[in-house]
């Protein structure tokens, strides 16, 4: 067993917080699977729901994009911007929910939400400018924010509230070169979803400080507790919005890469000409998604059947039970509250009931070796001793997974 479970020279992680990634981390896990252990392998550390065989997309989307390829009238270039038609779609999607209509020059189409993320700190970033972004987060916040020389400061969230904003911190935190707050609702990667109040009073504060809010909702929808979920952009009129979404999740195709990034703003602050221009310059540089699937976007959002959506709810709701009602069957391991949306939750781990392992990573490094396990280490989401369990899986994958943990619990449990 010694040699199973060796020290982790082979796989040095560096846990400054601006260099790591979800997909760095997760590629050094898969480094030390045990190749000679018989057991397939179950990763529930990366947010792709995908990879199960009970997740997957309509029969609309596929249409709509096999269509668009085989038309041959979407083999050349888009606008940098994205399709008219695409826009506009995004537009008329996004409206539904909220209280006045976005256009089609309010719509920017992205490669993914993750160049979404990029453009909306590109477009904020000045010489001595700061950020405030929540803890636990995405990463590739931070990352974005070091690359463009962005100072971060972080605000809790605050788990004894289910993983509400702590917006004392936020008014102590941001002063007169704070450029902006960022909120990501469903949450990745708590699983929390926030009440209208709750996001009414976070618009309050940052009008209060004169800041825009970033949100993140590339899990938009994908609530099933009692919280419905509600876009930031509601409350585009109290305070200016950025609103970051994609197809991926709610459709499940991230593989597609279709995202947006959206002035939900009906006030005009981003619709300044110097401030279009500026946008629409940066999107001349970068590459956006395929033409074809941009061209397939308006019949997948106009077309896409209730009955879908609510399939998904379904399977992310039991999965989630599931996986909550196992993680709490393993002493070392605490799931303070149930998630209430989107495909991740976090997990509180407790080393003292542990004899050799001492943080999360080299819990997660020893889980994988010994169990081909895979679960990510909390101090790649900015929490240390907690773990990030993704729930989008088969309930056989967790239930196996979780069995898995729970024997490794028990060979490593402290001796009393």
């Amino acid at each position: 067993m010694e040699n199973r479970t060796s020290d982790l020279q082979a796989a040095p992680v560096d846990t400054t917080s601006t260099t790591i990634t979800i997909k760095g981390i997760l590629s050094l896990l898969l480094q030390n699977v045990d190749e000679n252990d018989g057991r397939r392998l179950i990763s529930l550390g990366m947010g792709d729901p995908t990879a199960f065989s009970c997740f997957h997309t309509t029969h609309v989307s596929q249409e709509a994009v096999v269509d668009a390829l085989q038309s041959d009238k979407f083999n050349g270039y888009a606008p940098t911007v994205g399709l008219p038609q695409t826009r506009r779609a995004i537009a008329e999607y996004l409206s539904r929910d909220l209280p006045y209509k976005l256009t089609s020059d309010d719509v920017f189409v992205t490669s993914g939400c993750t160049q979404a993320i990029d453009v909306a700190l590109a477009m904020l970033a000045r010489p001595g400018a700061n950020i405030l972004l929540p803890k636990p987060c995405f990463p590739i916040y931070e990352l974005c924010s070091a690359f463009r020389h962005l100072e971060i400061r972080h605000f809790d969230l605050l788990q004894e509230n289910a993983w509400e904003v702590d917006l004392d911190a936020v008014e102590a935190l941001a002063d007169h070169n704070t450029v902006a707050m960022v909120i990501i609702n469903p949450g990745n990667p708590c699983g929390n979803v926030y009440s209208y109040q709750h996001l009414e009073k976070i618009a309050e504060t940052a009008k209060k400080l004169r800041i825009p809010v970033i949100a993140d909702e590339v899990y938009g929808h994908l609530a099933f507790g009692d919280k419905p979920f509600v876009p930031m952009g509601v409350f585009g009129s109290t305070v200016p919005v950025l609103t970051l979404g994609s197809l991926s999740k709610r459709w499940i195709v991230p593989g597609w890469r279709l995202g947006w990034f959206v002035t939900t703003d009906p006030c005009g602050m981003f619709r300044i000409p110097k401030v279009i221009e500026r946008i629409k310059k940066y999107f001349d540089i970068l590459g956006g998604p395929a033409t074809f699937i941009q061209a397939a976007v308006p019949r997948i959002l106009q077309q896409t059947e209730e009955a879908f959506f609510k399939k998904t709810l379904y399977l992310l709701k039991q999965s989630s039970d599931i996986c909550c009602d196992r993680i709490n069957e393993i002493p070392c391991l605490t799931c303070p509250s149930k998630p209430e949306g989107s495909m991740a939750v976090m997990v509180k781990l407790d080393l003292s009931l542990l004899e050799d392992i001492n943080d999360d990573i080299e819990f997660c490094f020893k889980l994988v070796k010994e169990e081909n396990v895979i679960f990510l280490p909390g101090t790649a989401v900015g929490l240390t001793s907690w773990i990030r369990v993704t729930f989008a899986a088969d309930p056989s994958s967790i239930e196996e997974a979780l069995r898995r943990t729970k024997s490794f619990y028990q060979r490593h449990a402290r001796k009393l």
